[in-house]
């Protein structure tokens, strides 16, 4: 280690975003990782303790025992466990791990020499904006549905009661990598390749379109909001994203482009519509659920464009990635093992795909 003076702490350590965040933090600090569950590869840079959120007890004795390994000195928490669901329901783990949970964090970490606490949020805290237009750190907040909505209250708690603590608060944008590990755009590449009729229907405005961000690219920015935290404001909220957004109809043609397909049109239909037919497939018996649920057409219309120059001028950071330029390298991760595909992304696989898995082991 290249300073052994504090540790560095990381919630939800053993998901897709704290794995890359500590590569990346790599060697130069302790870290110390809280989960509910161990991380599923072995990493020499990480002390892992198991440690539920919403247990005041575990919260208290995870840190008793970092404490009594690597001191009182935090160098930075960086706070990336949290509820998420797509099922749109308001559910109570949102205020029990998200709001109740980093209340509890926050309170037992100001016993340390805590430098910096950093929360992962989401740009959906805002308003969406216009085609040609783009949102920034003073645009109007507006969550529309509960994760948002609780990541606003948990922006709110922060800024309440953090004390002397410093905060950096990031705004962040949909992540995806190389294999896709994106919900969202799983689903839709998943509809296109299995030529599913609904493939060719969306109930919002083509043309418009949410932005991304690779794993990649969020390590990096959490990794310099770590290494500058003596020169950032005591408090700060970046939006982290990349600075360019494609639209619905983009994304569909680039997908089916990679896949090697005819040009692909895309048809809006009326949202009632497409209501009753997500309704239908979700609530037909022997029929595959389907991804899009209800809630989610009265949002399609939405449209998010990120003005990142903020985190530019105080990290220092821009996103060496575009979502554009990554979809033929899932597709290609797609194509070459469609049954590894489905399974890293945790999708429903065809009964053929299934078949000609277990056709091949049998060999």
């Amino acid at each position: 280690m290249d300073d052994q003076s504090g540790f560095i702490l990381v919630t939800g350590s053993s998901g897709r975003i704290g794995k890359s965040v500590i590569q990346r933090l790599g060697g130069k600090y302790p870290i110390v990782g809280f989960d509910t569950v161990a991380p599923p590869h072995k990493n020499d840079n990480l002390e892992f303790i198991k440690v539920d959120l919403t247990s005041p007890k575990e919260v208290a004795d995870g840190l008793a025992l970092a404490r009594a390994k690597y001191g009182a000195h935090i160098i930075s928490v960086i706070h990336l466990a949290a509820y998420y669901s797509f099922s749109g329901e308001d559910s109570p783990l949102y205020q029990t791990i998200t709001i109740e949970g980093t209340q509890r964090l926050l309170q037992e970490v100001k016993q340390f020499k805590t430098e910096q606490f950093l929360f992962s949020s989401t740009e959906l805290v805002y308003a969406p904006c216009k085609v040609g237009e783009t949102i920034n750190e003073q645009s109007p907040i507006l969550p529309q549905w509960a994760y948002p909505k609780s990541k606003v209250i948990t922006e709110k708690l922060i800024h309440e009661q953090r004390g002397s603590i410093p905060s950096v608060i990031l705004q962040i944008a949909g992540c995806y990598d190389d294999k896709c590990h994106c919900i969202p755009l799983a689903n839709q590449i998943q509809r296109i390749y299995e030529k599913q009729y609904i493939s060719h229907l969306y109930s919002g405005d083509i043309t418009h379109g949410n932005p991304f961000l690779h794993f990649d690219d969020l390590a990096e920015a959490i990794w310099l909001a770590v290494e500058k935290r003596a020169v950032l404001p005591s408090e700060i909220k970046l939006l982290i994203g990349e600075n360019k957004t494609m639209s619905y109809d983009e994304i569909q043609r680039e997908i089916t482009s990679q896949l090697g397909e005819a040009e692909f049109e895309t048809f809006q239909i009326p949202k009632w519509m497409a209501k009753i037919g997500a309704w239908t497939l979700n609530h037909t018996p022997f029929v595959q659920a389907s991804f899009i649920k209800p809630w989610m057409i009265d949002l399609a219309d939405d449209h998010y464009a990120l003005d990142i120059s903020q985190a530019h001028d105080e990290l220092g950071w821009w996103p060496k990635n575009f979502v554009g330029d990554v979809i033929p390298k899932m597709i290609h991760s797609l194509k070459s093992n469609p049954y590894e595909w489905y399974k890293t992304n945790q999708l429903e696989m065809p009964k053929e795909m299934k078949n000609e898995n277990a056709s091949l082991k049998d060999r």
